[in-house]
């Protein structure tokens, strides 16, 4: 835990409270530079008792905005758990939580605006304000959140073969839906492109227009044969990462052939020490 961490966070705004309140927990696990924050989505869901899907959508928006970043992965039971670092450049360029004093100067008849605190059964005065601020600041939606999800569906739906574009705002609304049901953008478009690959020598009488491509929601088979591809990429890869391990333990010659990047990632998933790598050979 990182006090100098989680005190950065907790003196931000990040827009909401789910997202606070996700972001205080990876602060809680995160070393004082912010890396080495090693728990699963499903971990953060049962601290958090937030939804999965809401735990998912949140670290997405993380990782695109640059607060989390991606910096290996770690063995476990279960196959292997991504390793995240808190990006405390980015969390200190945040809006503070805190508002700033307002010198308004002194008036004649100096008003309190404050309540009166009067004083307590022993005679001690009470504090000069209340505990909590009674302005409240409203900041109007911005656009920029909706320019961008307007892109994405746009861009999803481009990828979809142009003859067969039907009821184009409905296609739009349902890949809005899509997407904010936690289903990744990019998953999205890949599952679009890989049905029309697939379809391309289809008669017209086979193929399928956008429209009912997007509501029966023929798109599910896609997105989780990327999502089962991506996982077993995942797993092929924590293995070699503990294959690379064993090598480095034993001094094996072979680690020779261990790359740089690949003594990075060793290093970030924890599998070996800084000692060990010098030990064969690797680093000096």
């Amino acid at each position: 835990m990182s006090w100098r961490v989680a005190n950065a966070c907790a003196e931000r705004k990040f827009g909401s409270a789910t997202r606070k309140q996700i972001i205080m927990f990876l602060a809680d696990k995160a070393s004082d530079d912010g890396s080495g924050i090693w728990c699963s989505k499903g971990t953060i869901q049962r601290h958090t008792e937030l939804g999965e899907t809401t735990v998912k959508r949140t670290i997405r928006d993380f990782l695109k905005e640059g607060i989390l970043v991606e910096t290996g992965a770690r063995g476990c039971k279960n196959g292997f758990t991504v390793v995240y670092r808190i990006d405390l450049t980015r969390i200190e360029a945040l809006e503070l939580t805190a508002e700033p004093d307002i010198e308004t100067g002194a008036t004649v008849d100096p008003v309190q605006t404050g309540p009166g605190t009067g004083a307590t059964v022993a005679g001690v005065p009470g504090p000069p304000r209340p505990p909590n601020h009674p302005k409240t600041i409203h900041k109007p939606p911005t656009r920029e959140r909706a320019a961008l999800e307007d892109e994405e569906s746009e861009r999803v739906l481009a990828a979809y073969p142009p003859d067969r574009v039907r009821g184009k705002a409905e296609c739009l609304g349902r890949i809005r839906d899509i997407l904010d049901a936690g289903t990744e953008v990019e998953d999205l478009l890949q599952a679009v492109k890989a049905y029309a690959t697939e379809s391309a020598g289809f008669t017209r009488s086979k193929v399928c227009f956008s429209d009912n491509w997007f509501k029966s929601g023929r798109w599910r088979t896609y997105v989780e044969d990327i999502a089962k591809g991506r996982e077993e990429a995942k797993v092929k890869e924590a293995e070699m990462l503990a294959g690379l391990a064993n090598w480095v333990t034993d001094k094996h010659p072979l680690c020779r052939h261990i790359t740089p990047g690949q003594v990075d990632a060793l290093l970030t998933a924890e599998l070996v020490t800084q000692a060990q790598i010098q030990a064969a050979g690797l680093r000096s």
